[in-house]
């Protein structure tokens, strides 16, 4: 979603045959490259070691992951603590590896000691199978954030569970990574038992204060949204294609009179902070993201602005009661979860805004810490790609998670 505007840019300057000679690119070419890369491959380039694995859901999906085993160099670990990372809506894996070793989280945790594991939801680059559908069937696409929390997850952490032989893991969760993680351990709370603590990035389940003025244009809009999505066929939100190679190697390079579209496009739906923003790396992060979702992902968290409530997704009055019992969606039992909750915030979030923030802190009764970046101009994105995001929240993060090895 957040760079739909832009897509439309680039097919407009493509109709209009207006082309960008390479001759005129002048970013480092190993920038250019990293756009190009998958996840395995980007962390193989920095010398990292990286393991592939492949987990099936209780639906039958088939989903991929991404392990950091240990850091660039072995060191002196002889057990190492096993940490799962859950990237946001519209993401990936590739999530945390793109910004480099420097910046990455992946790559920090996994020189700090831990054993580092990657999910991709349903649906995204990474995870496009099913053992029965296949992803130009409408069946495919029929899930929203609620089965990504209610399958995905726990097929993923029962199989690192499994694999590592550790009892419990840790869990970080970025925006939409963290909205899965709330309906896991709301509606199966045995799954509290196998997490030694949560760090929520960018926490997302009440929404009803978002500062965004695109996502408030298109919120009250939710059920026209579907009505529409299901008359066109339309099923999954902005695959990761050659757009994507478009915008992150011709349109928002830094010698590209186009890239101030980029970045403010961003900043209108995520939060204004230029300083933060390394406008080097836009072609790695358009290269990357976004990386496909279901159109259901997007109307649910339209459903929950709407109602400035969380919960189920609202199939209609009719299908709400032959689903759930009942003619409204039922609200997540938020008081069900028990796992060492942290919350990680930013006044200058227009996603996961502070009033929201607060409202979920009283939800939760596991809550231990609530944590404001302290950057008055700290967004959404910047949990993932700030520049000095280590300095910022990471640092912090690894003292709070060391506590829990």
């Amino acid at each position: 979603m957040n760079i739909v505007i832009l897509y439309f840019l680039s097919v407009l300057m493509l109709d209009s045959k207006i082309k960008c000679d390479d001759s005129f690119i002048k970013t480092d070419p190993s920038i250019l490259e990293d756009a190009r890369l998958d996840t395995f491959s980007l962390i193989k380039k920095y010398g990292y070691p990286c393991e592939i694995h492949r987990v099936y859901t209780e639906d039958k999906y088939i989903l991929e992951m991404h392990r950091v085993p240990r850091g660039k160099y072995k060191g002196n670990y002889n057990r190492r603590p096993v940490v799962f990372l859950q990237h946001g809506l519209l993401s990936s894996s590739a999530e945390w590896v793109l910004m480099t070793p420097e910046k990455g989280l992946a790559y920090i945790l996994a020189d700090a000691g831990y054993d580092v594991w990657m999910g991709n939801a349903r649906g995204n680059t990474y995870s496009r199978n099913h053992m029965t559908l296949k992803p130009s069937s409408s069946a495919f696409w029929k899930f929203s954030w609620h089965e990504i929390g209610y399958y995905d997850l726990p097929a993923m952490i029962d199989y690192i569970v499994k694999e590592t032989g550790e009892r419990k893991i840790q869990y970080i969760g970025f925006s939409q990574g963290t909205t899965a993680f709330w309906v896991m351990t709301s509606t199966r709370p045995e799954y509290n038992e196998k997490i030694t603590a949560m760090q929520a990035l960018a926490p997302i389940a009440y929404i009803g204060n978002i500062q965004s003025p695109l996502i408030k244009a298109l919120g009250p809009f939710t059920n026209s949204l579907e009505r529409l999505f299901k008359l066109l066929g339309t099923n999954e939100i902005l695959p990761n294609g050659r757009l994507n190679e478009l915008a992150g190697q011709t349109l928002c390079i830094e010698e590209a009179i186009t890239q101030v579209l980029c970045y403010n496009l961003l900043f209108l739906i995520c939060g204004f902070n230029e300083e933060q923003l390394d406008t080097t790396m836009l072609p790695v992060v358009l290269g990357h993201t976004p990386a496909g979702a279901s159109s259901r992902q997007v109307i649910h968290f339209g459903q929950l602005y709407k109602s400035n409530t969380f919960v189920n997704f609202d199939h209609g009055w009719i299908m709400n009661k032959v689903k759930y019992g009942s003619f409204t969606p039922p609200a997540y039992n938020l008081s069900a979860i028990q796992t060492p909750v942290f919350l990680h915030y930013a006044d200058n979030d227009w996603l996961s805004t502070p009033k929201d923030v607060d409202k979920l802190t009283k939800e939760i009764k596991s809550v231990v810490g609530k944590f404001r970046v302290p950057l008055d101009k700290f967004n959404h994105l910047d949990f993932v790609f700030a520049k000095n995001a280590t300095e910022l929240i990471y640092n912090r993060l690894l003292n709070i998670m060391n506590q829990f090895k």
